[in-house]
């Protein structure tokens, strides 16, 4: 019976590089898999997902304006699909997260989004809010925080490394924006 998954974690936790894992470990199986990616997220180049430790794959682009369960279906149709696999998950929309569970629940399709839960600021992301809703199984990845307790939260900096206490909901960036921490950690940075 085919599951709704969300892998989650603070960022530089390695959900890329497990979703490229998982896409490797169907298809040396003969099995195939659609790999997705939001068109916002252009770090590695549009339509593609990298992983820190230097590997990626092309993956297909959408926008928040696509209609996932339209799109996974007319290519399962055309070439039956075996697993539907979502990086930055947290930038779908509510509607498409709906979109995903048909998926599963018409198309017998396995979808396994990887995406962190909050933004820089605390606050749930639409997508990972609903995702952690109704997603079927939740699997938490970990990764630790200078202090060497697990990492929970994403804390936003300038180019000098201060915290940045307000600002637009998605920025995207990597290690050179981002630092992972724990709870602690992030209320001391940004003064709360």
């Amino acid at each position: 019976m085919a599951s709704l998954y969300f892998t989650y974690s603070a960022m530089n936790a390695g959900k890329s590089t497990a979703l490229l894992q998982v896409a490797h470990n169907y298809e040396e199986r003969d099995q195939r898999v659609l790999l997705m990616t939001p068109a916002i997220d252009k770090r590695a180049g549009y339509g593609r997902i990298a992983s820190r430790l230097g590997f990626g794959r092309e993956a297909l682009a959408f926008t928040p304006t696509t209609d996932l369960a339209a799109l996974v279906e007319a290519r399962h149709q055309r070439d039956p699909l075996d697993c539907v696999l979502i990086d930055e998950a947290q930038f779908l929309t509510e509607a498409q997260v709906w979109q995903l569970t048909d998926v599963v629940d018409r198309l017998e399709v396995p979808v396994m989004c990887y995406g962190i839960r909050s933004d820089a600021f605390g606050n749930a992301f639409p997508g990972s809010a609903v995702l952690l809703a109704v997603a079927d199984k939740l699997v938490e990845m970990k990764t630790i925080c200078f202090c060497g307790r697990k990492a929970t939260m994403n804390l936003r900096v300038d180019e000098h490394g201060e915290a940045l206490r307000e600002g637009e909901q998605i920025a995207i960036g990597g290690n050179e924006r981002y630092l992972s921490c724990c709870r602690k950690h992030w209320k001391e940075r940004l003064g709360r």
